[in-house]
């Protein structure tokens, strides 16, 4: 699109179904190479990318011309067919339904890069769920816990 300009920096995050923890470390860089490739195929830029046991964060640069909702849903209908495809879990992989978006300004890429990429030293003093809920206090997304991920403790 001629003389359309845009700074739309993104961070997704979205757990595995039932919360399970079944993305094993040998397979993160398989996948994390897969999941910028589809990123890159829809025309977004990936910043940084860290999948946990459990979940994944991904900080894109993204274009207005990609509706969020197609985005996602895309990512993990793909993702989970790859992550099936190479039969690294029991069963069948799924990403849980819903996820997180919350938006930043070019000011702080570096922080969030480094807290996407951080995500191992940081799981070691908070939980995931508790990481999920301090990001929709401190974004002040309302929300009921009752719907957000489904959370085993």
């Amino acid at each position: 699109m001629a003389n359309t300009f845009s700074q739309i920096y993104l961070q997704f995050v979205f757990a595995v179904q039932n919360r399970q923890s079944v993305i094993a470390k040998e397979h993160k860089e398989e996948l994390h190479k897969y999941i910028t490739s589809l990123v890159q195929h829809r025309k977004a830029k990936m910043l940084a990318i860290n999948c946990m046991p459990d979940h994944i964060h991904l900080f894109v640069g993204f274009r207005p011309t990609i509706l969020i909702s197609d985005f996602v849903k895309e990512i993990k209908v793909e993702s989970n067919d790859f992550i099936n495809g190479k039969d690294w879990v029991k069963g069948k992989f799924s990403w849980q339904e819903g996820y997180g978006v919350f938006s930043y300004s070019q000011s702080h890429i570096d922080k969030v890069v480094k807290y996407v990429l951080n995500q191992e030293a940081h799981h070691q003093k908070r939980t995931f769920k508790q990481e999920y809920l301090e990001l929709l206090k401190r974004f002040e997304l309302q929300y009921d816990e009752r719907y957000v991920f489904d959370f085993f403790d």
